[in-house]
């Protein structure tokens, strides 16, 4: 019998949720403003308070799955964040039935009932705890207040997370305290030296999703589960990627990039805050799951391979799965948030938890980095992460991990100036931008494979 196993150093849910940062930017106050019904592009009249719905990341806890049981576990698990997100909307909509102490109380019956029907098809070895209630209960967090005079949101003081983009100076932006002005942000960017001789890069032109390849779908985590993701995602390479995109559809699908890659790149659309509404406003993706807004098709769209420090890569094997970022980094802090926000000029800034305000002429760009280790085995795991790490400074990867080339998405967008805007997000994690990510499903052929591993190697640019 396979299993899904994950690495010993898995957290513990309940210690997320306390010493995460909760970067509760202004931003992230787009969804959270509803909880006193308001529309997130107005400025409203009087001040309210706000929350977000907190509750533990349970496929964080999973230590283990056996490979028949794959399927029902993230069925469980996708069912968990649809409470979660039915929670958080009944709590959104006045007049919707039932105090918040009534929504949480309901939210952790239905969570005891889906945890243990998960504990029962993940078996003995899941990692679960044995009393399942310190995952069933959740928990309103309120680390926002809205400062309706100064049309801005901000958050509380308790928010942890102010000191996450050293040399901010604190830039406080006409468009909020979400919104950091990016000449205001000193260069933070270290890269790391490049002492292989590995220099090379291969690049995958995908286009920049032209032909509108959109769901709210999520083939990694939550496959066979339509609007798994809860929010709305961008796609290049793969034609037909879906939650219900086996390997063998993927294979046979066509592709957007000009070499062949048939591999499925995602993340999560932009959203244009201007008061229009895109056509999904109240559909399952969308305005149904808080996401709403005119989708912004990206200027640029880069998806390069290459080795950070020049150590030699192997290889990956077809239909390897690697996500980066983390979709819930709102309540399970940054310990998994690996991407970051910035405007063309000046990536040698860059923010975590801020969106930037660019000056004329200047893009917003998504920068998305992947992890460059792999435990040469798996394609997957019971996580959707311990088949993968990062690289160390040196280039060195954990024990029983080989290097692989490291997949950059860097994206890019015209944003008029002065207009709002906000990365799509699960409902409860409030458009915060820390919660960027991105996914990537490798359907390469062999000679592709091979390629990437030697042009980066070898020091040659391709692509």
């Amino acid at each position: 019998m396979k299993v899904h196993k994950r690495g010993r150093s898995r957290r513990r849910v309940l210690a997320l949720l306390l010493a995460g940062v909760l970067a509760v930017s202004g931003a992230s106050v787009l969804a959270a403003a509803a909880f006193a019904g308001q529309r997130p592009w107005r400025s409203q009249p009087a001040a309210a308070q706000t929350g977000t719905v907190a509750c533990g990341d349970v496929g964080a806890s999973l230590a283990s799955v056996p490979e028949a049981a794959q399927a029902d576990v993230d069925q469980d698990l996708a069912d968990l964040d649809v409470q979660v997100a039915d929670a958080y909307r009944t709590l959104s909509e006045p007049g919707s039935g039932g105090g918040e102490q009534n929504v949480m109380g309901a939210l952790a019956e239905k969570r005891s009932t889906t945890l243990r029907k998960l504990a029962a098809n993940a078996g003995a070895d899941s990692g679960l705890p044995k009393d399942l209630s310190g995952l069933a209960n959740c928990s309103i967090r309120r680390d926002l207040v809205v400062d309706a005079s100064a049309r801005d949101y901000a958050p509380s003081d308790q928010s942890g997370t102010a000191d996450r983009n050293k040399g901010s100076g604190g830039g406080r932006s006409a468009l909020g305290r979400g919104f950091v002005d990016i000449r205001s942000v000193s260069p933070n960017v270290v890269k790391p030296a490049r002492t292989g001789p590995a220099t090379g890069t291969f690049t995958s032109r995908c286009g920049r999703n032209e032909n509108r390849h959109l769901n709210p779908d999520n083939v990694i985590v939550a496959p066979g589960v339509s609007n798994g993701a809860h929010h709305m995602h961008d796609y290049v390479g793969n034609l037909v990627t879906s939650a219900f995109s086996a390997n063998g559809k993927l294979a046979a699908a066509g592709t957007t990039c000009s070499n062949g890659d048939q591999s499925a790149y995602y993340w999560p659309v932009l959203r244009l805050l201007d008061g229009a509404n895109e056509s999904d406003f109240k559909a399952p993706g969308g305005g149904k799951d808080r996401n709403v807004g005119r989708i912004l098709q990206p200027a640029e769209a880069g998806i390069t391979y290459s080795s950070p420090t020049g150590t030699k890569v192997q290889p990956m094997k077809r239909f390897l799965r690697i996500i980066t970022g983390d979709a819930k980094a709102l309540t399970n802090g940054p310990a998994n948030a690996h991407a970051s926000w910035s405007c063309t000029g000046f990536e040698d800034r860059q923010l975590a938890d801020k969106y930037p305000v660019c000056p004329g002429g200047s893009r917003v760009v998504r920068t998305l980095t992947f992890p460059d280790c792999w435990d040469g085995k798996n394609i997957d795991s019971a996580n959707h992460r311990s088949h993968t790490a990062f690289s160390d400074a040196r280039g060195g990867c954990p024990k029983n991990f080989r290097a692989i080339a490291q997949l950059v998405e860097r994206v890019t967008y015209e944003v008029p100036s002065g207009v709002r805007f906000a990365v799509d997000s699960f409902p409860e994690q409030l458009h915060n931008p820390i919660t960027d990510h991105g996914d990537f499903v490798n359907v390469m052929n062999q000679n592709l494979l091979e390629q990437v591993a030697s042009c980066v190697n070898e020091g040659r640019r391709c692509g």
